[in-house]
């Protein structure tokens, strides 16, 4: 069963996290980059690794549709297992897509209250219960400090975690933390933040909070071409 030959742990372990979840009940992550480095990519690869412990995700896309999002999931998991037969892929892909919900709102009509109604809707239906979510395209610059103190309000009630991307400017040069200036203002609500950034042709994942010191590795390198970490 691929389900056994394939040992998937989080792509961020190595940087010195104590367990896969990465982030505790109610604990906020950020992947921060500059537009087209992978920011998306890295967390999907994350609740990848969530759904093959057979542990929920709810993803909420405020730019992309549906299926543009499904296309992430369907070709990272492909490169992932590629090695195996394909319909073996496909088997344990039907096993694990169960454990994956795709939420999408128009950035302009994404509230707490909104976000929360569908959610319980599902809870209570027994739809979906998530144990991760991923918030993808907030403006974080735009959208102020409330809104973020109200989801991890939600994220608390639910026994959730909760990841973002962060869409970093190019001219904002980063302040001695290596937070950009637009951020400071609600970094302190956020348990792991991550960095990623190009150095020539590569890019470099690096940890900004939350590190342990005992970390294995300072930073890890993304494969352009499959868009996985490099082992």
């Amino acid at each position: 069963m691929l389900k056994k030959e394939i040992i998937y742990r989080n792509p961020l372990i190595n940087l010195g996290y104590a367990d896969e979840d990465i982030l505790p009940h109610g604990g906020f992550g950020a992947v921060l980059a500059h537009a087209g480095l992978g920011k998306t990519a890295l967390l999907v690869q994350m609740a990848l690794n969530t759904m093959m412990r057979e542990q929920s995700v709810l993803h909420v896309s405020l730019h992309e549709a549906v299926s543009k999002v499904d296309v992430w999931y369907h070709e990272l998991f492909h490169n992932i297992a590629g090695k195996h037969n394909a319909s073996d892929i496909q088997e344990y892909w039907d096993k694990i897509q169960p454990y994956r919900f795709i939420m999408t709102f128009r950035v302009e009509g994404f509230s707490v209250p909104k976000l929360e109604e569908r959610l319980t809707d599902l809870m209570q239906q027994n739809i979906f219960k998530p144990h991760i979510v991923i918030i993808d395209g907030l403006k974080f610059d735009e959208s102020g400090r409330g809104l973020l103190v109200n989801l991890k309000e939600l994220a608390k009630k639910y026994s959730m975690s909760m990841w973002f991307t962060v869409h970093t400017h190019r001219h904002e040069p980063p302040k001695e933390n290596g937070l950009p200036l637009s951020f400071l203002h609600v970094a302190d609500l956020f348990d792991v933040l991550v960095q990623l950034a190009a150095k020539g042709e590569e890019v470099y994942i690096k940890a900004l909070k939350g590190q342990a010191a005992t970390a294995k590795q300072d930073s890890l390198l993304l494969d352009p071409a499959t868009m996985l970490i490099k082992a």
